[in-house]
């Protein structure tokens, strides 16, 4: 009688997905303790991104192109954000996003707990395996765009 021996799948998109949802997952847990969703995770990530103030045409724009959702659910979510006293718009340019002390607070401890996470998560795996997967998923990020830009 033979055994099957495992063997590593290919790259492909239901590898990707898997790989995604179990990272959302971990990361939608953390959230959970603080009340805190997904989109709202993604919308502070691009405030903290920038050292001064941003454009809120800027944060829609790159959370809409991150996550592929429409620009509604993207305002949507800055104004939760808002109500929530996470961010708030600079007194002398509404136009501008700002954290709150208490978003930014928020945001270092999600960031934090997340990292901790993520170092057990791949630890171990070879650094060259990383680079690997890192331009290899970049170049399909990059494909898929184009494709969806082309629907």
């Amino acid at each position: 009688m033979t055994t099957a021996t495992p063997t590593t799948p290919t790259v492909n998109g239901r590898v990707i997905a898997l790989a995604h949802y179990a990272g959302r997952a971990v990361l939608e847990r953390v959230l959970a303790r603080t009340g805190n969703t997904f989109y709202q995770s993604v919308t502070l990530r691009v405030v903290a991104a920038e050292d001064a103030p941003v454009e809120r045409d800027k944060v829609t724009a790159e959370v809409t192109g991150s996550l592929k959702i429409e620009e509604s659910a993207v305002q949507a979510t800055i104004d939760e954000l808002v109500a929530a006293k996470l961010i708030e718009e600079v007194p002398s340019d509404g136009s501008r996003l700002r954290f709150t002390p208490v978003g930014r607070e928020l945001y270092d401890r999600v960031t934090a707990e997340t990292n901790e996470i993520s170092a057990r998560i791949y630890a171990d795996i070879p650094a060259e395996d990383l680079a690997t997967a890192g331009r290899v998923l970049t170049l399909v990020t990059e494909r898929a765009n184009a494709e969806l830009a082309g629907i």
